[in-house]
């Protein structure tokens, strides 16, 4: 497969997490939006680092997926401890949490 579909992929993907995020409004969902976002960045530092044959790309989406597996559980921590306190929560009512 060449780099031009790998990159068409990781913006169809990155494309539909944008649009998730801006159209949904349940916060689980955003967040599932959001995670396809940075795993469509991911895709396209591998297809960069094996054109380039570097194995720079690669290292960085291993620290990326590091990362985003700890953002994963406390954010999803935060968000399901919400939607259980309320059950209709929506984004909108993300704005009760100002102190």
């Amino acid at each position: 497969m060449s780099q031009s579909a790998y990159l068409v992929v990781a913006a169809a993907l990155f494309g539909l997490g944008a649009a998730g995020v801006l159209l949904r409004k349940n916060p689980l969902v955003m967040f599932m939006c959001l995670e396809l976002m940075l795993n469509a960045v991911n895709l396209t530092f591998v297809s960069f680092s094996r054109s380039l044959n570097d194995v720079g790309g690669q290292v960085s989406v291993f620290f990326v997926l590091v990362v985003a597996a700890a953002e994963v559980v406390v954010g999803l921590g935060i968000i399901v401890a919400i939607v259980r306190r309320r059950r209709g929560a929506s984004a909108d009512d993300m704005s009760l949490l100002k102190g």
